[in-house]
Parts: C-alpha cells; structure tokens; sequence
C-alpha cells in the first residue's frame, strides 16, 4: 500500500493510537495496523471482534488499546 494512503487511512482514522488507525464504519470500527497494512481487524464498538487476520497477540493489544482509548474517539458512544 502507498505511503500517501496510508497518510490519508490515518487522516480519516478517528483515532491513532500505536500505529493503529480505528476508524468508524457504521456500527462498526475498522483497525489497521499501519506498520504492517496487512494486519486489520473490524470490531463492534462493544470491543467483540467481527473479522479479522491479526495474530492472537496482536488482537489482544488491540482491544487494550481499543479499551482504554475509545472514549477519545469522536462520535463512538461506547
């Protein structure tokens, strides 16, 4: 992926938060590990996950992440 998509993923994301872009999608928020734009993952703003091909490590410090920052995302109600 081009460096100027990423830039424009993390221009739109809601929150960046350890090379993470969240980024609400509807109901649900789209994760992309901008390091690695290979990894993703969509959640439910509950925290449950609904797709994703993160390692088991990876989704587990990304819902951390997800926990403890959301409340900084515009517009989530969570």
């Amino acid at each position: 992926m081009p460096e100027s998509e990423l830039m424009k993923i993390a221009d739109n994301a809601g929150m960046v938060v350890n090379g993470y872009a969240f980024t609400k999608k509807g109901s649900a928020i789209s994760i992309l590990n901008l390091n690695n734009p290979d990894s993703a993952m969509v959640i439910a703003r509950d925290g449950k996950i609904l797709e994703t091909n993160m390692s088991p490590i990876e989704q587990v410090l990304v819902l951390n992440y997800w926990a403890k920052n959301s409340v900084f995302m515009e517009d989530t109600d969570v």
